[in-house]
């Protein structure tokens, strides 16, 4: 899974949110492409977040991310 990060997230930095993906075998990508599996938008997600649904890719809120990672 490739997951792109955009905006500001509440209880993670960035690189928080990039280690747990990675423990869990997924990987994060500066921009956001067809194959991008999901983007992770915090508040005031910008162009990425634009692309994301113009490519139709998924777009989950911080919140659905804890969820995915319990």
């Amino acid at each position: 899974m490739t997951f792109v990060l955009t905006g500001t997230l509440e209880k993670y930095t960035r690189d928080q949110a990039s280690e747990i993906i990675e423990s869990f075998g997924g990987k994060t990508s500066g921009s956001v492409s067809k194959k991008t599996t999901y983007v992770l938008a915090g508040e005031e997600a910008g162009s990425k977040l634009t692309k994301a649904e113009e490519l139709g890719v998924n777009v989950i809120s911080e919140t659905e991310f804890e969820e995915m990672i319990k």
